[in-house]
């Protein structure tokens, strides 16, 4: 009899013991650290739900507003047409005196009075070079905005800059890939109108040492009637 109740006891005491075990096992396996992580993880991949109607009309409104001309646009627009330079001068070096050459250009709206874009025809020491260059206004950024091509080379200039009201100079900035340097260099441009048939305009870029700017073209622009 003592027997039976040991075995019993025995068998208890042992299906207790496979039984918390099994416990440990299962919570063991899934931590509540792991469980909350998961259910974390799911959340940040549920993607945001689309915009309310109120975001939707300010969101609609913005990009309205942002591809409306405005003043600046106005402004740029009086550029349009062909121009003429009997004289630009051209530097190779500060110190050397300057060559000299002809030049046109061709100014036209495009896109309902958005963007600029001008054809440019001249003489870069001595070899024939053709340039075309889009311009705009950012509304966003508040910024006159350029780029700039020709045949010289095959890179993209770009620019970004502001209209001086008091000095009536459109002041630009920008950079060019100079392969003799194998870089970047600084360029600029001062766009200065005297009247609305007449503007000069400059270029500086990086010398050849690397630091300092120097002037390397100049020309007044007159409008062809």
């Amino acid at each position: 009899m003592k027997r039976i109740v040991l075995l019993l006891s025995s068998a208890a005491l042992l299906l207790v013991s496979c039984n918390n075990s099994g416990d440990e096992a299962t919570k063991t396996d899934t931590p509540a650290a792991e469980t909350k992580t998961e259910t974390t993880e799911a959340k940040k991949d549920v993607p945001p739900g689309p915009p309310d109607s109120a975001q939707m009309a300010a969101m609609t409104k913005a990009w309205i507003d942002f591809a409306t001309p405005g003043d600046m646009h106005k402004w740029m627009a009086k550029s349009a047409g062909n121009w003429v330079c009997d004289s630009v001068a051209q530097w190779m070096y500060p110190a050397a005196p300057p060559a000299y050459s002809k030049a046109t250009s061709t100014e036209k709206v495009l896109m309902g009075g958005l963007y600029m874009e001008g054809n440019y025809s001249g003489n870069m020491m001595g070899a024939p070079m053709t340039g075309h260059t889009i311009s705009g206004y950012d509304k966003m950024k508040k910024k006159f905005v350029s780029s700039w091509i020709d045949n010289m080379g095959s890179g993209i200039v770009r620019f970004e800059g502001d209209y001086d009201a008091a000095t009536k100079t459109l002041n630009m900035k920008g950079k060019q890939s100079d392969p003799s340097k194998n870089m970047e260099t600084d360029m600029r441009q001062e766009q200065k109108w005297i009247d609305d048939n007449t503007y000069v305009l400059t270029m500086y870029g990086t010398g050849h040492d690397g630091k300092t700017e120097q002037k390397f073209m100049q020309g007044t622009f007159k409008r062809k009637k």
